[in-house]
C-alpha cells in the first residue's frame, strides 16, 4: 500500500504535457486558419444577389367566419380567401408573423410583402418586425401556396 501512495504523488512525465501543448497548438492553428479564410473569402462561394421580379404587398384580414382575406395593399382588391381548415402552411406562416407583431406592440397597418426573385426563390417579409421567411426552405408544395398569390391577376377575386 505504501508504493501505491507514492505513485499517486509522482509527476506523470513530459509526454502528457507535450501532448497537451500539441493539442492546444493544433486548435490555435485551426482557429487562425478559419479566421483568415473567412475574412479573406477563401473557399467561400458567393452567389450574385437575386433581383426581385414580382412583388405583392398585402394585408391579412381575419374574418368573422374564421377565414382570412388577403387584400392587395395598393388597391384593396382581394387577392385570395383562406377558408378555415384550408391552406394550413399559408395560414400558419401568416399567423406566426402576426403574433410577432403583437409581441412587438405593432398593428396590422403595414402590409406583408411577397417577392419572387429572378432565380425562382420566394420570400415573405414583414418590414414592421424585420422578419423574413425564405419560402423555398419549406419545399415546393408549401412555397407554391404563396406562389399562387402572385399568379392571380389584379382585380380578380378567388374564393
Amino acid at each position: 500500500m505504501g508504493e501505491r501512495a507514492e505513485s499517486v504523488g509522482r509527476s506523470a512525465g513530459p509526454a502528457p504535457a507535450l501532448l497537451m501543448i500539441g493539442a492546444g497548438a493544433l486548435m490555435g492553428f485551426t482557429m487562425l486558419a478559419v479566421l483568415v479564410g473567412r475574412s479573406e473569402g477563401i473557399g467561400m462561394i458567393a452567389l450574385p444577389p437575386a433581383k426581385p421580379v414580382t412583388r405583392l404587398e398585402f394585408r391579412a384580414e381575419d374574418q368573422v367566419d374564421g377565414s382570412i382575406a388577403l387584400r392587395n395593399a395598393a388597391d384593396r382588391q382581394i387577392v385570395a380567401w383562406i377558408r378555415p381548415g384550408e391552406d394550413g402552411f399559408l395560414r400558419g406562416t401568416l399567423r406566426g408573423l402576426a403574433q410577432a407583431r403583437q409581441r412587438d406592440g405593432l398593428g396590422p397597418e403595414q402590409p406583408f410583402s411577397l417577392t419572387r426573385y429572378d432565380d425562382g426563390r420566394l420570400a415573405l417579409a414583414d418590414d414592421a418586425t424585420g422578419r423574413r421567411v425564405p419560402l423555398e426552405a419549406f419545399g415546393p408544395t408549401n412555397a407554391g401556396a404563396f406562389a399562387r398569390l402572385l399568379a392571380v391577376p389584379a382585380g380578380t377575386e378567388t374564393r
